[in-house]
């Protein structure tokens, strides 16, 4: 008894008083706001999905119905503006991770000038629309730069849905793309300093520069030679501490540690530069990007920071759908026809005759005016910034979310346009062949004759180029990229430089002396002009081709292909003939006896 009683006493004293029951308070709005926007963005993101729009669409149609402008739940609009700040931090670490120089580079002629001359084009446009709409200047030109950049996930999504992200046509594209970010990551950091020079308020752009008395011209110079700093600092200091943090890091073997430290260098320093040298968290992120993207690591982060990268990249599209009144398309339904006439044909048209005027093809030139007719993620957040700063009017806001959501819903449909309308191009100008045009620059016929043609040296064309060389036949490349280009004449292989479609490009490969000619490119089109230029060169040429589906074997053996071979069925016949060479396995009661064989045997 006396056991039992000290036992009862000894575990009321270990477990002290008795705890009253708190009762947890059931307004969470942070949770609230997090499981309504995600919830709904997918529900919204898969219905886009099914009817073939892209789930971006989706993601802003949830944010309009969490918005308040809808009847319903309202999503807290404060804190959806914090997680749509991390968005944004996660969305520039991300295009700075993919952003690539090389790629830039290799298109700098075409891509460099004609971007800028198309922002300069569109931003003139949105200006004047904004002026004949009474809005200050300061609001004008953020609208202008915000209906002049597209959006780098729809048209990634549409290149590599059509298989041009290896093509002439893709890489420029890729690269014009890349010129307007790097574009508006400079407006993120100037913007805020124009709002100043505009409403007179120094001490609210940067407080260092009213202490000093540097004035309104003060300010710009402030912002750049803090920009300056903290590029300094991050091309000496980050280009390697970042790069060195992380192959540590993969060395301790922890795949949680690896991405935990990527998401705390890419908030770190973004919040770090926003702190001690006062850029935006925009540009912070962008160059850890950078920084990180030239380590060799920089796949695997990718890769491990995608999922949370994702996550909030939908929350900041769900929080710019918040900002949109769907009843401003009603109000003011003449402006929103001006501003989707930029978006989809004004910029899209300088683009085009950008393109053409460089003497690149109409194909190339189509291909991308509809990749640029829609705009995205940059334009919500120069549409944030103006709004925070009073440049942009709440109108004006309206308009860019309204022309961001029906653009993006549009722009599938430009590209079925271009589908439609690039064979008949084709056709048209086989019909017209006849009638004079412009020479094009002549390039030095090829002494090689009974040759083989290698159209693209990258993967596919790689391995066919060392099995030729294995078995000592003659061969030349044909290729657009200036690295394989240089590792081709290192290594002391024939090259010529251009787009073999173009008909001197071709010509100077010598088709009507070859042997063969193997198109490696992915893309039919292309090929398909290819084939049909060669076998008009030479009746007799052997032409092996590559495609990706039925309807492009039977287009490239139309035009003469001899031979068409699609990846899939290729690697099909692979794992059946590996199934044919190997006997099948005994039956489960010979097991036993066929393994004391072996036993036996080696015995």
């Amino acid at each position: 008894m006396r056991v039992t009683e000290l036992c009862h006493n000894w575990s009321r004293c270990i477990a002290g008083p008795p705890v009253q029951q708190v009762e947890m308070p059931h307004d969470t709005p942070l949770i609230a706001t997090i499981v309504a926007g995600l919830g709904l963005a997918f529900v919204f993101g898969a219905l886009a999905q099914r009817f073939r729009f892209p789930p971006l669409v989706g993601y802003l149609l949830a944010g309009v119905a969490v918005g308040p402008f809808t009847p319903g739940f309202v999503a807290d609009q404060a804190l959806a503006t914090e997680l749509a700040e991390l968005g944004i931090i996660l969305l520039m670490f991300g295009v700075g991770l993919h952003f690539s120089l090389k790629d830039l580079m290799s298109v700098r002629a075409i891509a460099v000038p004609g971007a800028i001359v198309q922002i300069t084009v569109a931003t003139l446009m949105g200006m004047a629309l904004s002026w004949a709409m009474g809005w200050s200047i300061g609001g004008g030109l953020v609208f202008g730069l915000a209906l002049s950049v597209a959006s780098t996930v729809v048209l990634l999504r549409a290149l590599q849905e059509r298989r041009l992200m290896d093509t002439e046509r893709g890489r420029i594209a890729v690269g014009w793309l890349i010129v307007e970010d790097l574009a508006m990551v400079l407006a993120l950091v100037l913007i805020p300093a124009f709002a100043s020079l505009q409403t007179g308020d120094v001490a609210a752009a940067d407080p260092l520069a009213a202490q000093f008395g540097l004035g309104l011209t003060g300010v710009l110079l402030l912002t750049f030679a803090k920009i300056g700093v903290f590029m300094a600092v991050m091309l000496l200091v980050g280009r390697r501490l970042i790069p060195w943090i992380l192959h540590y890091i993969a060395h301790t073997g922890s795949r949680e540690l690896f991405r935990l430290a990527v998401l705390a260098i890419a908030l770190g320093v973004a919040f770090g530069s926003t702190k001690l040298f006062g850029v935006s968290l925009a540009l912070g992120a962008f160059f850890a990007g950078m920084m990180l993207g030239e380590s060799p690591l920089s796949q695997r982060a990718a890769q491990e920071s995608l999922p949370l990268r994702d996550a909030f990249a939908v929350l900041f599209f769900v929080s710019a759908g918040m900002l949109f009144d769907p009843a401003s398309i009603i109000r003011e339904p003449w402006p929103l026809l001006a501003t989707l006439f930029i978006i989809l044909f004004g910029k899209s048209l300088a683009a085009f005759l950008i393109v053409v005027a460089f003497r690149h093809p109409v194909s190339t030139a189509l291909t991308i005016s509809a990749s640029l007719a829609q705009i995205g993620e940059f334009s919500f957040i120069l549409a944030e910034i103006g709004g925070a700063t009073n440049l942009l009017p709440k109108a004006g806001r309206d308009l860019i979310l309204a022309g961001a959501i029906i653009s993006i819903m549009l722009n599938p449909l430009m590209f079925a346009a271009l589908d439609w309308l690039l064979p008949r191009l084709e056709r048209r100008r086989a019909d017209v062949a006849a009638t004079p045009a412009p020479k094009p620059a002549e390039i030095p016929v090829t002494p090689l004759t009974e040759h083989t043609i290698v159209i693209g040296y990258g993967r596919v064309g790689r391995l066919v180029g060392e099995a030729l060389q294995q078995r000592g036949h003659a061969f030349l490349a044909v290729e657009t990229s200036e690295d394989i280009l240089k590792q081709l004449k290192d290594a002391g292989i024939e090259t010529i430089t251009g787009n073999a479609a173009r008909s001197n490009v071709l010509r100077a490969t010598n088709p009507s002396a070859a042997h063969a000619l193997v198109i490696a490119i992915p893309e039919a089109f292309e090929a398909g002009q290819i084939v049909e230029q060669a076998r008009a060169a030479n009746p007799a040429l052997h032409i092996v081709a590559r495609a990706h589906s039925d309807a492009e074997v039977e287009h490239l053996r139309s035009l003469g292909a001899d031979m068409v071979i699609m990846g899939e069925r290729e690697i099909a016949r692979g794992m059946i003939e590996e199934l044919d060479t190997r006997p099948p396995d005994p039956a489960p009661e010979l097991a036993p006896q066929r393994a004391a064989e072996n036993v036996q045997v080696q015995a």
